[in-house]
């Protein structure tokens, strides 16, 4: 691995493509032996390099016209097809981009999951949810209908959209811009994450602000704050922490409790 680190980043500076190189270094994401980001020592840190090899993989590859089960396709990355391999369901006409990892027990209902995507094992991905290029979705995490996860390529420094284990995220919710969903963290529907839209914690008696970072085990509802403009006072989007999720080992429970509590729609 150290060495086609090594080697990715010489070709990224260099400009030049060595498909045998670049090839190897995407299958490894495939396979789900390598990962864009990963845990370290507690905190997420990126893979520069993986990162590197899937924009040098576009360069390498060129448009062609793709016929998959009666679809047709034209475009530069095949979707993946080693599915009963990994233990993995697909319903139809959900697909996974080729250089993306499913964990055993994913269920893919009709959405869509990109390139560099790594999504743990049991987690849901449920109707016309989107799973972006390089995000991070650990296990047991439920991604309900139409919940956009924003893909973060480019730079190559910079982190993908992170969901933690055992999260829930509710209709039509949106994490984009390398958002951090901590642990079983509850995300109402129709809440929208991004690096600039405040999370405020107010179940103290002073507000606690967070950027990008959603704590493990709380509870999120949309909101909004008022600012002023010289056109008037308008209001904009936050997201408001307003309590947080039981410790229970058993997660069902506690996440039907949870929901039922603060009235969260699924």
């Amino acid at each position: 691995m150290e060495e086609l680190s090594r080697r990715i980043g010489e070709l990224w500076e260099s400009g030049e493509l060595d498909s045998e190189v670049i090839e190897k270094a995407v299958a490894l994401l495939d396979r789900g032996e390598a990962r864009v980001a990963e845990k370290r020592n507690g905190e997420w840190a990126v893979n520069e390099w993986a990162k590197k090899a899937i924009l040098l993989y576009f360069r390498l590859r060129k448009v062609e016209p793709m016929d998959i089960g009666g679809l047709h396709f034209l475009d530069k990355i095949p979707v993946k097809h080693d599915y009963a391999k990994h233990g993995v369901r697909v319903v139809p006409p959900g697909v996974a981009r080729y250089g993306s990892f499913l964990s055993e027990g994913v269920i893919l209902m009709p959405g869509f999951v990109n390139i560099g995507a790594w999504v743990g094992p049991r987690t849901m991905v449920d109707t016309w949810a989107t799973v972006g290029s390089c995000a991070q979705i650990g296990a047991d995490v439920h991604l309900s209908g139409g919940v956009g996860i924003g893909g973060v390529l480019e730079p190559p420094q910079a982190r993908p959209v992170i969901v933690e284990d055992g999260a829930f995220l509710g209709s039509r919710a949106v994490v984009v811009e390398g958002v951090v969903v901590g642990e079983q963290a509850v995300i109402a529907p129709n809440v929208v994450l991004s690096a600039s839209i405040p999370i405020i914690d107010v179940t103290g008696a002073k507000p606690v602000e967070h950027r990008g970072y959603v704590p493990p085990r709380s509870v999120v509802l949309p909101g909004s704050r008022p600012k002023e403009y010289p056109a008037g006072r308008y209001e904009l989007p936050c997201a408001l922490i307003v309590g947080e999720r039981s410790a229970s080992t058993d997660l069902k429970t506690s996440l039907n409790d949870v929901l039922r509590e603060f009235e969260i729609a699924t």
